[in-house]
């Protein structure tokens, strides 16, 4: 299976964007502050055989989770949202991962539905993105994104 995992290494499999917010909250484990980048990240490399597994220790090593499609309005402005608040994301483009329709299939186990975006913060799903920006109008998305920080600032021995 290492033959697989090195040849999906090579694929550009999750997009991460990097913002202000680590900065600001005393720095995320591994996040640049220098600005919007993009990197690839291998940990959704071996889809095919535990996509829930990988979904979740994706999740669970970020503060904020987008299962996207590059086609897709509404993940844009998900996306947007997070970029306008100087918040790191992890953007996972199923449409571009070779195993991003069994992806979806996980994602439809865990949250019930198969749309995208998926969204998750601080390893909750909070919906799509009309539930994210409803939480942003009410206040109530960056104090989950602030928490999460928190908490892995914490478990370093940061705090």
């Amino acid at each position: 299976m290492s033959w697989l995992r090195a040849a999906l290494a090579e694929t550009r499999l999750v997009r991460r964007v990097s913002c202000s917010t680590a900065r600001q909250l005393g720095g995320a484990p591994g996040a640049s502050t220098s600005g919007m980048g993009n990197n690839t990240s291998s940990s959704l490399g071996n889809t095919a055989a535990a996509p829930v597994n990988q979904i979740q220790e994706t999740i669970s090593n970020n503060c904020v989770v987008i299962f996207s499609k590059t086609s897709c309005s509404y993940c844009a402005v998900a996306k947007k949202l997070f970029h306008d608040m100087n918040v790191n994301y992890e953007a996972a483009e199923l449409d571009m991962l070779e195993y991003g329709s069994r992806l979806q299939d996980a994602l439809y186990e865990m949250t019930a539905d198969r749309t995208v975006p998926r969204i998750f913060v601080n390893g909750t799903f909070i919906g799509g993105a009309m539930d994210t920006h409803r939480l942003h109008q009410e206040g109530r998305l960056l104090p989950l994104v602030h928490q999460c920080y928190l908490k892995k600032r914490k478990r370093k021995g940061l705090s």
